[in-house]
């Protein structure tokens, strides 16, 4: 799936994560699920390889290189049938953020355990009663000698059962206007008042979804993330483009996956004299499928070079059309796919009908496709805003 769009060696790595996704598979995947555990013997080997730090910097342990790399690797982990979700959120978010606004402590903290995999770190900043309304964050951070206290809730955090810390989105009061401002802090996972609970989800996924509670947990200064607290909204916008970015591999990934099983069964399914993926109305929603797939990596790719080139307000608006792009494109090619297998699309022999709840996601999370069409129509196109 190389292109020219890529360097050489981008088509490299594309294709050696490709192998390692072959070895691994959807039935590794489905049977870490099965087994409620995670899947971590693909994550230390991924990390080994130095897959899952390649957007962090060389002097930390990671790859050197950016978004384009990182995207590369989770989406031909996706194609593969055996995405990881937490590299959307441990080096993609987390790790950015702490590369570009850490403290030095900071970054020799955490960046060379993400950039190795030794540890993990997940992102809170959903709430129950703010969703997509970032204003509406509740979760407040109030000072106490040096030390911090943070208090709120979080809902649909992914992963905080393996994560070594949380970063958590939170707001304090600026000494000047008395407005409250964003701020990110670092939570360790063992943080007294720090409590999480398991959503019940109907998703199949190995990564589980959390609601926190934060009750007056009790920070370092240090737990700041840079150490001030002038930088809230730029650290979380550096943060939500790699998001975006990530998700739209993600979805790319997992369309790429439905759309090859669908091809593979079209081209030796028989039942009447050719095979079904002759019949263009087989064959045609197929190559559809394949060329909405395609134009959304196009953004993607180009979202990932305006992020890794420092253009933060165009690789915005990018990351978002991408992320809008790919997930419509995955959903309807794992419909497309499900449909082409007729009944064994349903069944468990055939791995893809579970596909059709996750490739919901994408279109869900980490923001609706209604936020996004509220985004370009806003940004994009200078309309004026409802709300």
């Amino acid at each position: 799936m190389s292109t020219v769009l890529e360097t050489e060696e981008q088509q490299a790595l594309r294709a050696a994560v490709a192998a390692l996704g072959k070895r691994y598979g959807r039935d590794y995947m489905t049977s870490v699920v099965r087994d409620g555990a995670h899947p971590r013997e693909l994550w230390t080997e991924a990390a080994k390889l130095g897959y899952l730090g390649v957007n962090l910097p060389e002097e930390y342990g990671g790859g050197g290189g950016g978004m384009a790399e990182l995207s590369i690797v989770l989406e031909e982990l996706g194609a593969a049938g055996s995405p990881l979700l937490m590299m959307i959120v441990s080096p993609a978010i987390c790790g950015t953020v702490i590369a570009r606004f850490g403290t030095d402590t900071q970054k020799q903290q955490w960046l060379p355990g993400l950039a190795d995999g030794t540890l993990t770190m997940a992102f809170g900043i959903t709430e129950p009663d703010a969703g997509s309304n970032s204003h509406r964050i509740t979760t407040t951070a109030r000072r106490d000698g040096k030390d911090w206290l943070l208090t709120g809730r979080k809902v649909f955090v992914s992963g905080v059962d393996i994560a070594d810390a949380t970063l958590i989105v939170g707001r304090t009061e600026d000494a000047r206007t008395g407005k409250l401002k964003p701020c990110l802090f670092i939570v360790p996972r063992d943080a007294p008042g720090f409590q999480r609970s398991q959503i019940d989800m109907e998703l199949q996924a190995p990564e589980k979804q959390f609601e926190l509670v934060l009750d007056d947990v009790r920070l370092p200064s240090d737990a700041l993330v840079g150490g001030g607290e002038d930088a809230g909204l730029l650290q979380l916008f550096a943060g939500l483009n790699p998001e975006r970015i990530m998700t739209a591999a993600f979805a790319l990934g997992m369309g790429r996956y439905a759309l090859g099983r669908a091809v593979d069964y079209a081209r030796t399914r028989q039942v009447w004299k050719e095979p079904i993926g002759s019949h263009q109305a087989i064959a045609h929603p197929l190559a559809q499928a394949h060329i909405e797939l395609e134009l959304a990596r196009l953004m993607m790719q180009k979202a990932a070079g305006l992020y890794d080139e420092g253009d933060d307000i165009g690789a915005g608006e990018a990351a978002n059309m991408a992320k809008y792009a790919a997930a419509e494109a995955c959903v309807k090619a794992v419909d497309q796919a499900v449909h082409t297998l007729g009944g064994n699309g349903l069944t468990r022999e055939y791995g893809i009908a579970s596909l059709i709840t996750a490739a919901r996601v994408a279109r869900i999370a980490p923001v609706s496709r209604e936020m996004i069409l509220n985004y370009v129509s806003h940004q994009s196109l200078g309309l004026p805003k409802s709300y």
